[in-house]
């Protein structure tokens, strides 16, 4: 039976295995491509040389393979929007939460730190909102819905971002930070989950993931802060919150009950 929320015009039908196989894709790209740059992961905030050849080439590289994918596959739209949103829209407070943490990092970030190139790469980086999201959140998310219900659909969508992330372990991180990372990015992505629940696009997420990656990795350059650690703290908080508010996103979800039944 087909479920609600799988078009039957789409040019590839959804399958789970296309959207791991993108998944997996995205992620050997990215990896392939900065380990060409010979760039470590704790080298990224040294220079702006190190910065886009280590983070932003792999990104630019990989907007444009999935962008040809998605068209190819005809995924556009259910990627990039719901057609059943969460009824309830108050849980998008946790998601604002989270941009205004994202604002508060750029106001302690050393922007006198930021030459010319760094701040260019750095802005290379924002394409992060677009890969990850459309990776996870949106044609994984699409292949997912064609078989589980919404509450498995988040949990796998988003322990596929948080897997993502262990890959900087491969990169020069070191494992504990790794973990973390892995786990707070669980929470965070869980937070990008519900924005697109709650407004129906998958932009909104793109243009929050983008505000905070762009916003932490800032932060972290030049003379950092003492105020990062509170904006550490404040954001596993969120994350916290996301997890506590994201059942609510699919109780109302039409989808959701019309699956289950």
């Amino acid at each position: 039976m087909e479920h609600q929320g799988t078009p039957s015009h789409l040019r590839v039908r959804p399958r789970v295995w296309i959207g791991f196989a993108v998944w997996l894709g995205y992620m050997v790209v990215v990896f392939t491509v900065q380990r060409l740059g010979g760039v470590p992961y704790t080298d990224l905030s040294r220079n702006g040389h190190d910065l886009f050849f280590g983070a932003g080439l792999s990104l630019i590289v990989a907007s444009v393979l999935l962008a040809v994918t998605t068209t190819l596959l005809g995924w556009w739209r259910p990627a990039l929007s719901d057609e059943h949103p969460s009824r309830h829209r108050w849980p998008i407070t946790v998601p604002i939460a989270l941009a205004l943490l994202a604002v508060l990092g750029l106001t302690i970030t050393d922007w006198a730190a930021f030459d010319g190139p760094f701040l260019a790469a750095s802005i290379a980086l924002l394409l992060v909102g677009f890969t990850e999201e459309l990776t996870t959140r949106g044609l994984l998310l699409t292949a997912l819905r064609s078989r589980f219900a919404e509450p498995m659909v988040w949990f796998l969508s988003t322990a596929a971002f948080a897997a993502m992330h262990s890959l900087n372990f491969f990169a020069g991180q070191a494992l504990g930070p790794t973990l973390a990372q892995v786990v707070n990015t669980f929470l965070v992505g869980t937070a990008f989950y519900v924005l697109r629940r709650t407004t129906g696009s998958l932009v909104w997420s793109m243009v929050l993931h983008a505000l905070w990656d762009f916003s932490a990795f800032s932060a972290q350059h030049g003379e950092v802060s003492p105020m990062t650690s509170l904006v550490g703290v404040l954001e596993w908080v969120i994350g916290v919150a996301a997890l506590a508010v994201v059942w609510a996103t699919f109780r109302g979800s039409d989808r959701s009950r019309r699956i289950a039944a």
